[in-house]
């Protein structure tokens, strides 16, 4: 009660909908992820986060360097606005026009790095800009899923370049193309960083996930660093990435991984609540008002269906967080323009009154709200915008 009476003190004179961070728990995980790094830098990943001022809050802090940003437009705008001396692209593009304004652009050229895992990156980027264009400074991106057998697969489908042949190869064919410059590999073990090994009442799957996470982390380790070595054989690299949230002490403990990569851990989405070694603190919350009382044991609530991306289960929806005791119904779930509650919190919420929620997700929140109200104790600090806020959706 504590909790939420002092959130609903400091946003008292707000309508809801609206959302906000709450700065003790964003700062408090933002000095966790640091911890858990083991002294090497973190880059944080601009997606899970989608509020400038937030991503510059966290680069001021002792143990992060550089954004790992989701496509070439969003890197291009950061660099234009001094966000970041260091920004990775994380995903291929294959966009023309943000192409040819990066080649135009030598600020951003020295800034961005590109991400490819096949020569067709370098013909698309030859094509998009034509002969003799500046160098443009790229990363190969090795695919670090567990291949435990011949036809199974355990991790994200991402680079086709698995193996250490496989990326000397790759960066051979970089080297040797007018035009390109390569600084760095990276390797996001997904099926380590992104699945929480002690999901909630599944004690089976946790098991398995916790035995294939075991394995394949022994087998990249071995990988991974095979697969630099090889690169570095031809390109002077100045970063090797890895990791995610859910992997930074395993990764850390790679030697052949320089740097880590971590986002989703300073908001505390609820699809990071199934980790055993750490539990970031829920720091961006989002409030919805009871507009409805249909029966004494269920609440209505406008708005709120902000589905994560991902598989199309229940865990993507939101969770209500505030007051305790509240879920949502299974046949209506979190909808466009209601969202019903029941559970024993429920028979006390009137109209007008606000329950707080969280999202499976980290950034994905700030696509439905222009802003955040940026909340120290009981107390609204400041309020930012968000990307939305700023005219800008990159995907």
């Amino acid at each position: 009660m504590q909790h939420r009476t002092r959130l609903d003190a400091a946003t008292k004179g707000l309508e809801a909908p609206f959302a906000i961070v709450d700065l003790d728990a964003f700062d408090h995980n933002a000095a966790d992820l640091v911890r858990r790094a083991g002294g090497k830098p973190i880059r944080v990943a601009s997606k899970s986060v989608r509020v400038r001022a937030l991503v510059e809050r966290v680069l001021a802090h002792p143990g992060y360097a550089g954004l790992m940003c989701f496509s070439l437009p969003e890197a291009l705008w950061l660099s234009d606005r001094d966000t970041a001396e260091d920004l990775l692209v994380a995903y291929p593009t294959v966009d023309h026009t943000a192409l040819r304004e990066l080649a135009a652009d030598p600020k951003a050229r020295r800034r961005v790095t590109i991400m490819v895992d096949s020569t067709a990156h370098l013909d698309l980027v030859d094509a998009a800009l034509g002969p003799d264009h500046p160098d443009i400074r790229v990363c190969l991106e090795l695919d670090v899923s567990w291949r435990p057998a011949p036809g199974l697969h355990v991790g994200p489908r991402r680079s086709p370049v698995h193996t250490a042949a496989q990326a000397g190869r790759l960066a051979r064919a970089v080297v040797a193309r007018p035009g390109f410059a390569l600084v760095g590999v990276m390797a996001y073990e997904g099926q380590i960083a992104g699945l929480g090994d002690a999901p909630p009442g599944r004690p089976l799957r946790a098991a398995a996930l916790r035995w294939m996470q075991r394995h394949s982390a022994r087998e990249l380790v071995e990988r991974r660093t095979a697969a630099v070595a090889a690169v570095r054989a031809v390109a002077d690299l100045e970063f090797v990435n890895g990791g995610g949230t859910g992997s930074l002490e395993s990764t850390a403990a790679d030697p052949s991984v320089t740097e880590l990569a971590a986002g989703s851990g300073l908001i505390g989405p609820t699809l990071f609540d199934g980790y055993r070694h750490f539990r970031p603190q829920p720091a961006v919350l989002f409030a919805l008002p009871v507009v409805r009382r249909p029966t004494k044991t269920v609440a209505t609530l406008f708005s709120g269906g902000y589905v994560a991306s991902g598989t199309a289960t229940a865990d993507r929806q939101p969770t209500p967080y505030l007051p305790h005791g509240l879920k949502l119904l299974p046949l209506e779930g979190a909808g466009e323009v209601q969202t019903p509650v029941t559970g024993k919190a429920a028979a006390g919420l009137a109209l007008g009154d606000r329950v707080w929620l969280r999202h499976a997700k980290a950034g994905e929140s700030a696509e439905r709200f222009t802003h955040y109200h940026l909340v120290r104790g009981d107390v609204v600090e400041d309020v930012v915008p968000t990307y939305r806020g700023e005219g800008r959706c990159f995907g």
